[in-house]
């Protein structure tokens, strides 16, 4: 297949300035067993090229399914003309923006390739998880499930460039529902967070084996636990919180589209202006966060981005100071500052827009017992449930599936419903210290929404926990 398109392309490329085609094909498998029920296991599979033209400065493009030379002949006819009604109406000049003919490869390694494990045994292991779930009576609902995705993809320009790169993704999950009168609690397993590149290898690093007795045992515990205390205190914020925490309140403020206006009448706009970067104040010298697609096995790792610019690791805040914006190409040059290579797309049929990738909280030195006995009277808060931020992507208002007071120095008992506000510009600088580099998780998701049409697409996390000083905590929400 891959060889068909790469000759249709060369020859169904028109004459114009620079044409590009991006094969994507994509194939998901989900298993899942609900209350100890087997549900249908879905396949889905999905292949399509998107063909891009720039010619007098102006961009068009067309998606296809249809990947016969007539197909791609209509594709790249009507990118043609949509560069051309574009030429001379545009933002910049396309012409100088792409990158040139770029060349590489990347594949994901799985050490246990999904394949490698024949279904019936995918089905036993979540059947065990679901009877280790269902512990109780009180338990009222309990899944567990796995999804894979394997996902390759061929960028080719019309200079001669060819970018082939190949992936597997795998999202385990686990919920454990409990019920007494008229209270109801929730407990799962990382939330949306736990997701990896890689194969069933994933589930021993996140230890999936052996979470669900826990995960039962601690939704149980909530029942009788009383609402979190509400007042300004510390938190402790767990990885499996510290990547929402990250997500949105530092994520999606510097993706660069957004800052220039593109996202404002649908995802919103952005408190970062572009006069920030290099001087801004965005946390205490305590931060210090990276644009990393290089780290192994994270979520978004990859070698170019969808435009084939090549993806290296870039510090975005250093030592607490905004340095540059999650902005791609295209944005770059409207922008006349740099970026990092993040111009991605949710599939064949989406264009390469801003997106985060593998967006890291960098270790700090503190273990997690130091952090605790340094704290009064606070809370530690585990796996988010709930968020809500506003069109600028400043207040917000976060809400976490688990809580323990905090209370000279010691964890204490089990609170439940713990939430905490805040403003994204002055929130980091309340950053007191940063886990160091053995509480460090590598955690993800796969579904960050942004763009018109939606594109939903997958972001990596890394993080250690954290404390933060004099945050707006309440509870019984």
């Amino acid at each position: 297949m891959l060889e068909a398109v790469e000759r249709l392309f060369r020859e169904a490329a028109p004459e114009a300035d620079y044409a590009s085609l991006r094969y994507v094909r994509g194939r998901n498998e989900q298993v899942a067993v609900r209350q100890n029920i087997v549900e249908p296991v879905s396949t889905s599979e999905d292949v399509g090229a998107m063909i891009t033209v720039v010619d007098g400065g102006g961009l068009g493009y067309a998606g296809t399914c249809d990947l016969t030379r007539a197909g791609l002949k209509r594709a790249a006819d009507k990118a043609l003309e949509w560069a051309h009604r574009t030429a001379g109406k545009s933002v910049l000049d396309f012409t100088r923006v792409h990158p040139r003919s770029p060349k590489g490869e990347y594949t994901s390694r799985p050490a246990k390739p999904w394949d490698s494990v024949s279904l019936g045994d995918k089905i036993a292991l979540l059947q065990e998880v679901c009877e280790q779930l269902k512990a109780d009576d009180r338990i009222v609902d309990w899944d567990a499930r796995l999804w894979h995705t394997e996902l390759e993809t061929l960028l080719l320009t019309s200079d001669g460039g060819r970018v082939y790169q190949r992936f597997h993704f795998l999202v385990p999950n686990m919920t454990a529902t409990a019920n007494e009168g008229t209270e109801t609690q929730t407990r799962s397993f990382g939330g949306i967070g736990c997701a990896r590149q890689g194969g069933l290898e994933v589930l021993d690093d996140l230890g999936f084996h052996e979470a669900a007795p826990r995960i039962s045992s601690e939704a149980l515990q909530l029942l009788a636990a009383p609402d979190c205390p509400t007042g300004k205190m510390e938190v402790l914020l767990a990885p499996d919180q510290m990547i929402l925490q990250i997500h949105e309140s530092i994520g999606h403020p510097l993706e660069l589209d957004r800052i220039l206006g593109d996202e404002r009448n649908y995802a919103g706009t952005s408190f970062v202006t572009l006069d920030m970067f290099g001087a801004y104040r965005y946390g205490t010298e305590l931060l210090n966060v990276t644009f990393d697609p290089t780290r192994p096995n994270q979520l978004a790792t990859y070698a170019f981005d969808d435009d084939g610019t090549p993806a290296k690791k870039e510090y975005i805040i250093r030592n607490g100071i905004l340095l540059r914006p999650l902005g791609g190409a295209i944005s770059q040059a409207r922008a006349g500052i740099p970026g990092v290579a993040n111009s991605r797309a949710a599939g064949w049929n989406r264009p390469p827009i801003d997106r985060m990738a593998n967006l890291n909280l960098e270790p700090g030195e503190s273990t997690f017992d130091e952090m605790v006995r340094g704290i009064e009277r606070g809370i530690a808060m585990e796996t988010n449930c709930s968020w809500s931020i506003d069109d600028s992507r400043n207040k917000f208002q976060f809400g976490c599936e688990w809580g323990r007071m905090i209370e000279d120095g010691e964890l204490k008992g089990v609170v439940r419903k713990p939430n905490y506000r805040g403003v994204s510009a002055t929130f980091w600088r309340s950053l007191k210290q940063v886990g160091d580099a053995a509480g460090l998780q590598v955690l993800g998701t796969p579904f960050c929404g942004k763009g018109e049409p939606n594109q939903s697409i997958r972001v990596g996390h890394a993080s250690p926990a954290c404390v933060f000083g004099n945050v707006d905590v309440f509870g019984g929400a």
